[in-house]
């Protein structure tokens, strides 16, 4: 079942309901407006024959040669019909219908013999509301009927009977039941067609992106779903399935031109060794000769593990790549051991270590790992710079964060490189023409090493002028109180170029 007809079947079934609801109650209303109507009509009818009645000392009277009482037909009612009848029930007086002659006998009968004051009565299938009641004269009088031929009669008692057909009034709610049930119908149907209509049509966008989401593949990244400008939740939904897609591209484009460079630079030492091995084969040659080319298949050996090793890293998930078994490290202590194994560089003259007492600031990190990640860094510095010029290693410390910045005055890094510096294998164009050898591996690792520690590398460079690296790990001590704010030490690592 699609979406559109499950919204229309909900849609139809609540409105069902309530047209439902609502035709119920409106004829319910009707119905007891209607009732009471006829009661009141009947009621009117009553009270103005009994209030015809005269009362005497010696009985009650009535004149029928001046009375002349009819009774019209009301809204929602018949003409009311009505019968007086004595004690001894003979008729004394009735009204002047005469298809109903009989109708009123017969009530004002049944009704005397039952003792009822109101009762709903059959006649020839119609159904009428009967009311009677007795008009006496004052207890303790003795009545004596008069003569049967005197004009003003005195009677005992007199029972005024009157009825109303309710087939006035039935007729009335049957036509507001056919009207009601008629306009619901027509009122769901026409909600069938228009709310189906209605229902596609607010979808559209929906079925249009899983049209467009189904001639997806692989080889066509760079589609799109259709943003359905809406300002609704749907348009919402496109621009954030669009921007899924966008990452997913970037990413299946970084693990192309990964796969490709790292195919490019798996193939250069191996292809480096066979062709060594293969010149080494030819022809017999002297022991040196051998040697000078194992050395050189040993080189190019290694590098090709430097390589494996980096590109394994840089493989792994991020789940992975981070470790939980971080340690407490006082950061002073840890960078003077960790500088002595650069004593025997080449480059050891020219790094200096510009820190302030560090006993205080204890950073939580893995020691190996970070050692790697400043090894790297200080190589890079080596790489891009001359040998004479300065690199410095500088420390500072925040209530958070320690940071460790290593600096150079090497040749720089251009503004449209900068963006690009961390991607694997990405070299800029200055270290290939000035002939710095390197993989492009370094950056990238270096900052999966930081995010590994729970860090972050930032980086700030001008051409020409020198670069800085900061790694900024967690403290150890951050909930510590201090002293006072004196025995704080700051080292401002910021470049001065």
């Amino acid at each position: 079942m699609t979406l559109s007809t499950r919204l229309s079947v909900f849609f139809l079934t609540m409105l069902g309901l309530v047209l439902i609801g609502f035709s119920t109650v409106f004829f319910l209303l009707a119905r007891t407006y209607v009732h009471r109507q006829t009661e009141a009509q009947l009621e009117s009818a009553i009270n103005t024959l009994v209030a015809a009645v005269e009362l005497a000392p010696d009985g009650v009277e009535w004149e029928p040669t001046q009375r002349s009482l009819v009774f019209g037909p009301r809204a929602f009612g018949g003409q009311v019909v009505w019968l007086l009848a004595d004690d001894r029930g003979e008729i004394v007086d009735r009204s002047t219908q005469p298809a109903v002659d009989n109708l009123m006998e017969g009530f004002a009968a049944a009704m005397m013999d039952s003792g009822r004051a109101s009762a709903i009565e059959k006649w020839q299938g119609q159904d009428w509301q009967v009311v009677q009641r007795w008009v006496r004269p004052p207890e303790g009088l003795n009545v004596k009927p008069e003569p049967p031929d005197d004009l003003q009669k005195k009677y005992k008692a007199l029972a005024v009977t009157a009825a109303v057909s309710l087939e006035p009034g039935h007729s009335v709610l049957w036509l507001i039941a056919e009207v009601l049930g008629g306009l619901s119908v027509g009122i769901w149907l026409s909600a069938l067609v228009m709310g189906r209509a209605v229902c596609r049509r607010a979808l559209r966008p929906v079925t249009n992106m899983a049209l467009a989401a189904r001639a997806m593949d692989a080889d066509n990244l760079d589609q799109r779903l259709p943003s359905a400008a809406t300002g609704d939740e749907i348009e919402d939904l496109s621009r954030a399935f669009n921007n899924l897609l966008d990452r997913l591209q970037e990413s299946f484009q970084r693990q192309q031109r990964f796969t490709g460079d790292a195919s490019h630079q798996l193939r250069t030492p191996l292809t480096a060794i066979l062709g060594q091995i293969e010149v080494a084969l030819r022809r017999g040659r002297p022991v040196e000769e051998y040697i000078r080319v194992l050395e050189t298949v040993k080189h190019k050996a290694l590098h090709l593990r430097q390589i494996t090793e980096s590109l394994l890293f840089l493989a792994r998930a991020d789940a992975e790549a981070r470790l939980p078994e971080l340690e407490v490290v006082n950061l002073g202590h840890w960078l003077k051991g960790q500088l002595e194994t650069w004593a025997e560089h080449e480059r050891a003259a020219d790094i200096a270590c510009d820190t302030a007492d560090d006993d205080s600031v204890d950073v939580k990190t893995q020691p190996v790992l970070l050692g790697e990640l400043l090894n790297i860094l200080l190589d890079n510095a080596c790489k891009y710079s001359q040998p004479g010029t300065p690199i410095r290693i500088l420390t500072r410390a925040d209530k958070q964060w320690a940071l460790l910045t290593v600096e150079d005055r090497g040749a720089g890094i251009s503004e449209e490189d900068l963006s690009q510096i961390s991607r694997p294998f990405f070299r800029s164009a200055e270290s290939q023409r000035r002939g710095i050898e390197g993989m492009g591996l370094g950056l990238s690792i270096a900052k999966r090493l930081a995010e590994a520690l729970e860090g972050t590398l930032s980086f700030t460079s001008k051409f020409g002028q020198g670069s800085a690296f900061t790694v900024k790990t967690p403290r150890a001590d951050v909930g510590k109180e201090k002293a006072s704010d004196s025995k704080r030490q700051f080292i401002d690592a910021s470049p001065v170029f």
